[in-house]
């Protein structure tokens, strides 16, 4: 595992240069739907990841967010990657944005990277060993009730179509927790949570690049995640509730109050 985590942040810390280099110089933005950027940086960032990545492992898989899917039929290896999460941040020079870079063996996330290139903060866990902020242990927070807990959520993509339900979310926790935060990272504010900095978390239509090494920092830290019923996480799922695990019950009465969400919001 020293060897993984190893490759995993001299990988973390190429791309980190590059995004950290450039986060305040004009950005040539390119459009994936009216509202899903991405840019040049992405690309590159990505690029170095992945060449890292294969130099050490060859014979591994790589799932990235922006261009790279190598499938190795041979091992049961595969590295998930989002090498800029917060790409609307970054263009905007918002100093809020982070590198994810995950390890599955056999279809289980063993190993999670969260790196903060402009804090130089780097999150990371290895499965039953323990979650750590720049190599000391984080846990997450004692907070008992959501009525005192600090949240944190994000919009998913189409929510120009669907802001009615998305903000009848927002609403319904507003009301009865200490307060929101809309960051724009969802690696960063899981792993946030992790080490207590949130109590709670929420979000529709995440994808697995953004909650694969997050999700595992999570748990490592002693917090819970399920979908929006109760079930189990999944980071192929439309549905990511991540909380302290205190407050997770209050949480998730919150969300099936609201009901279940309908098939036009997950098509």
């Amino acid at each position: 595992m020293e060897n993984f985590f190893s490759v995993a942040w001299q990988a973390a810390k190429s791309a980190g240069s590059l995004i950290r280099d450039n986060w305040q110089q004009a950005k040539e933005v390119s459009y994936k739907s009216a509202i899903d950027l991405v840019t040049t940086v992405d690309r590159q960032a990505e690029k170095r990841i992945v060449d890292i990545l294969q130099k050490h492992f060859p014979d591994h898989s790589i799932l990235a967010e922006e261009e790279t899917t190598v499938v190795n039929s041979q091992n049961e290896h595969r590295w998930i990657i989002d090498p800029l999460d917060g790409t609307t941040n970054f263009a905007h020079a918002y100093p809020h944005f982070s590198i994810s870079i995950a390890l599955e063996r056999a279809g289980e996330i063993i190993l999670g990277l969260v790196y903060d290139p402009l804090r130089e903060e780097t999150f990371q866990a290895a499965k039953e060993a323990g979650a750590f902020l720049n190599g000391k242990p984080i846990q997450t927070s004692k907070v008992g009730e959501l009525d005192k807990a600090l949240l944190a959520t994000g919009f998913p993509y189409d929510r120009r179509k669907h802001a009615d339900f998305y903000l009848a979310h927002f609403k319904a926790f507003m009301v009865r927790s200490q307060g929101i935060r809309r960051n724009g990272s969802a690696a960063l504010d899981l792993s946030y949570l992790a080490c207590g900095r949130i109590d709670g978390f929420w979000e529709f239509k995440l994808h697995p690049w953004d909650t694969a090494a997050a999700s595992l920092i999570v748990r490592e830290a002693g917090g819970t995640l399920t979908d929006f019923s109760g079930k189990e996480f999944s980071i192929w799922g439309e549905e990511t509730l991540a909380s302290n695990g205190i407050i997770h019950p209050e949480m998730l009465r919150v969300v099936l109050e609201i009901g279940n969400v309908d098939s036009s919001i997950v098509e």
